[in-house]
């Protein structure tokens, strides 16, 4: 009750996950009108927000073509007016019968395969009213996840599988280049990138020599799609996600500025240690994430506007942080004075708040509530 009476930022109880909406918004019709211009489909990913709210930014208001990591993301959308979604994740076994259920009620739910041992889930389970089963193959481009590899014959097995039984059919191939977080600047995303469409390009080609129908193709990261190269418009359609937030990973990778982040962790500190040089603050692992792992030269995270500060360790509720060099001047930061903090991984800071406080200029505009579980 005490965030719903904050007008501003600065008067929220902390730790806060803040959101600044026109970054958010900038953010988002920067990746609609970039390929708008290529005339390649935008199929918004949701993992790293997983509200309705940014999902309505993120489509134009379309509420059309999305990508979901969990079920939980797919049916809090379906509830919501939103269609044409594509469950990217291999199809999991135990959750086959409420995929059948969203597969019947709406008029697009497409399902990922990368085994025949999945397809053939599919075939056991077939759908009702002269549905088919919407199945897209999930493609590996040297990403080592999940996917058949790029080279492998069994790919084109499985695609031929796929169009070959009775009750599915196949919509799409899938490859996700997310070995471009590997990525130090634009020369290695455009390379990455580059190989990722040159990859399942020539696999669509292999499918049209076999035969085998085939409409789309679909590649995506927030580093590909930010810098995109030229022949990624020879693609059907791309799925990033982490844009509409970016975050300090993503600057450091080239994707974005730092000043393009459209998130903070606000926390307040709660205490002075002048005997081991440091503040302690009411952020820790579970207001923020462990995801960097404190190999940053600021440790955790970057600390808004103190490049002097470096978060340099968390525990569940605690954070402490010290000078970079020298002695910390503890007069500046009073007990109760606020902190921002810029995390390292937006999902995975996001995925810790159970609410995000939308601002413009600070000034509190709206509370959005995500979808959570699997």
């Amino acid at each position: 009750m005490a965030e719903m009476m904050a007008r501003r930022i600065e008067e929220l109880q902390t730790p806060a996950f803040v959101v600044d909406l026109p970054k958010v918004q900038n953010n988002a019709a920067a990746m609609i009108e970039r390929f708008r211009n290529t005339g390649v489909r935008l199929r918004p990913h949701m993992k790293t927000h997983k509200t309705v709210e940014c999902a309505d930014i993120m489509t134009g208001g379309s509420r059309r073509c999305i990508v979901v990591s969990t079920l939980a993301e797919a049916f809090f959308y379906a509830e919501h007016g939103f269609d044409d979604i594509l469950y990217a994740y291999p199809l999991p076994v135990d959750k086959l019968a409420r995929c059948a259920e969203l597969a019947q009620r709406l008029a697009l739910f497409h399902v990922l395969v990368d085994s025949v041992a999945a397809l053939q889930e599919l075939r056991n389970t077939p759908l009702t009213g002269g549905k088919l089963w919407s199945v897209w193959l999930k493609l590996d481009c040297e990403n080592k996840r999940a996917g058949v590899p790029h080279d492998d014959p069994a790919a084109l097995d499985l695609a031929k599988a796929i169009s070959e039984s009775p009750g599915v059919e196949l919509t799409g191939v899938y490859a996700h280049c997310g070995n471009s977080y590997d990525c130090t600047g634009l020369e290695e995303i455009h390379a990455v990138a580059q190989a990722t469409t040159t990859a399942t390009l020539r696999f669509m080609d292999k499918l049209k020599a076999a035969g085998i129908s085939c409409p789309v193709s679909s590649i995506g990261s927030t580093p590909s799609c930010s810098h995109p190269v030229t022949d990624m418009a020879l693609l059907s359609e791309v799925h990033p996600g982490n844009y509409v937030f970016y975050d300090v990973q993503q600057s450091l990778i080239g994707s974005c500025r730092l000043e393009d982040v459209a998130v903070r962790v606000l926390t307040r500190v709660i205490g002075h240690y002048p005997h081991r040089n440091q503040l302690l603050v009411d952020c820790g692992w579970t207001g923020l994430s462990l995801h960097s792992l404190g190999r940053l030269d600021t440790g955790y995270a970057v600390i808004d506007g103190h490049p002097e500060l470096r978060l340099i360790g968390m525990t569940q509720e605690h954070g402490r942080i010290e000078p970079v060099s020298g002695q910390l001047e503890f007069e500046k930061f009073p007990l109760g004075s606020m902190l921002a903090i810029i995390p390292y991984h937006s999902c995975a800071t996001a995925a810790m708040h159970p609410v995000y406080f939308v601002h413009s200029n600070g000034e509190i505009e709206a509370t959005w509530k995500p979808t959570r579980g699997w």
